[in-house]
């Protein structure tokens, strides 16, 4: 049986540990969204707004209190929340996806 891992397009999953690693254990297949156009991106947003807005100078005297207030905060932003918009096109974003790297940075 395979696993099949989807990750974002993040240069550490290139470095040679990561490969060294993966010619290990060939059962695990790492499959990459298209740079800048993942749904992971969102998610990383959303983490971003929760910190700052909720969390961050936050005091909790217990786990349940902290997850109160994350609760508390995700069903008022669910209240007032407006979609995400897209602002590339499908070509655009496919164009992207089949562009030759022009660098080998390392991050």
């Amino acid at each position: 049986m395979k696993l099949h891992v989807i990750c974002d397009n993040y240069a550490t999953h290139n470095h040679p540990n990561v490969k060294a690693w993966l010619a290990k254990n060939p059962r695990i297949t790492l499959h990459f969204t298209p740079t800048s156009c993942s749904w992971l991106n969102m998610v990383e947003i959303f983490f971003g707004i929760i910190t700052r807005q909720a969390i961050r100078r936050g005091t909790f005297t217990s786990v349940a209190d902290l997850h109160d207030a994350i609760r508390d905060f995700i069903d008022a932003y669910n209240d007032r929340a407006k979609p995400f918009t897209w602002t590339k096109t499908a070509d655009t974003i496919l164009t992207k996806i089949n562009r030759k790297p022009t660098s080998n940075t390392r991050h």
